[in-house]
């Protein structure tokens, strides 16, 4: 029997991304788990469509951390996942992401992160320490690896991909609404390391990540506001490093920040002006930061919830593997998204005679898009260029999924 797990998604301001993950999330090969929806009320409306099926918690205030708390108030699963709006998990992904639980020492569990390209991995495994930086960890990229953290040295796990038992995450206070949005879960990760539990790394619990706009960035990523940034810092720094060196460490933060808005100058994505304006948050940020409490969290509530199955409104016929030319993409993206409402796994491989990067995304209509040079490289550490036949091709990118698709 597997155990009852509930997933939950914060969302604000980007209601079609929501949708999206959404599609993803109900494609989950796994049998037990509810779904629930923070969300403002654009967020809300897209939840509203899935009628019974999803916990629906109406949530407009700019604070993920608060936001997860509302979330966690309403989950009855015995462990507690979440997936960021702008993300999709691969079909695999809760399944992997929480077999670590069967033991009952480990207390969390983090898997890999892909990026907008669908193939590089934006995160993998890394730690994560008083000063609020982090470092790679290098473990066995297939196998999970149970961690033990202790106090100074936490297991990162990031917001976007990530698992928890329930009665840990009440016992510990759930997420600080001190930290907004920056630092939210490496603070939590922080406090279990002091609470003892142990951290499973999951490599195959895969999402893919898109960096969506927002009111603090941009889609290419120029950043909107510095001032969460440096406000969490402070309250990180305070909570995680007291008595150590915290100016040095805000100085040498505000010294990237200032860097890499520069970069997006020189690009012309930004503007003198904007230069000021954004460090003149970060600046704010610090101040603001210093006000706010840093005093240990009480345990959350435990109040028993009736669990809400998912049950897809369609039955899993399994997986499907289609292919096509470039010449040939309409009518295999159209096959694709038919077979998809029918309720298969579809994975579609759309190759032209080039040497193109190939790139991965999944569909609004529900299929697994791959497309690229038939020359090109997938793996960014392939040859820019390697000959290929048609079949051949397709066969080995479908191996290089097949784990986190589960095609057979």
């Amino acid at each position: 029997m597997s155990t009852p797990v509930s997933v939950i998604i914060v969302s604000r301001g980007r209601p079609d991304k929501l949708r999206l993950c959404l599609t993803g999330v109900s494609q989950l090969l796994y049998p037990t788990f509810e779904v629930i929806v923070v969300a403002d009320p654009d967020g809300v409306e897209v939840a509203d469509a899935w009628f019974d099926q999803i916990k629906v918690v109406p949530f407009d205030d700019a604070n993920i951390s608060a936001a997860r708390n509302a979330g966690i108030a309403q989950a009855a699963g015995d462990i507690i996942a979440f997936i960021d709006d702008d993300a999709v998990p691969e079909p695999t992904w809760l399944a992997y992401l929480v077999s670590p639980f069967a033991d009952q020492r480990v207390n969390a569990a983090g898997g890999f992160v892909r990026g907008r390209n669908g193939i590089s991995f934006q995160w993998k495994a890394r730690d994560v320490r008083q000063d609020a930086l982090s470092y790679p960890l290098d473990l066995d990229e297939e196998r999970p690896t149970v961690l033990t953290p202790y106090p100074g040295l936490g297991v990162k796990t990031e917001g976007t991909n990530m698992a928890f038992r329930r009665d840990t995450l009440a016992r510990i206070g759930g997420f600080d609404p001190a930290f907004r949005f920056y630092l939210d879960d490496t603070d939590l990760n922080m406090r279990l390391a002091s609470f003892g539990g142990q951290t499973a790394i999951v490599p195959l619990a895969q999402v893919h990540h898109g960096y969506a706009a927002s009111d603090r960035r941009q889609i290419d990523r120029v950043p909107l506001d510095l001032t969460q940034i440096a406000a969490s810092l402070i309250v990180y720094l305070r909570k995680h490093l007291p008595g150590g060196d915290h100016e040095a460490l805000l100085q040498a933060e505000r010294e990237r920040q200032r860097q890499r808005v520069l970069t997006h100058m020189v690009a012309g994505r930004l503007g003198p002006g904007d230069v000021r304006r954004l460090l003149a948050g970060f600046d704010r940020g610090r101040r603001d930061g210093l006000s706010r409490p840093t005093d240990p969290l009480p345990p959350l509530s435990d109040i028993s919830r009736p669990f809400r199955r998912f049950v897809p409104d369609r039955p899993d016929q399994g997986d499907l593997v289609q292919s096509g030319r470039q010449r040939k993409s309409q009518d295999a993206m159209a096959a694709a998204a038919q077979a998809a409402s029918e309720g298969y796994r579809v994975s579609v491989f759309i190759l032209s005679k080039t040497a193109r990067y190939h790139r991965v995304s999944f569909q609004p209509d529900g299929y697994w898009l791959h497309q690229g040079g038939l020359f090109g490289r997938s793996d960014r550490t392939d040859p820019l260029f390697r000959f290929w036949r048609f079949k051949s091709r397709v066969a080995r990118e479908t191996a290089l999924v097949a784990k986190v698709r589960r095609i057979s």
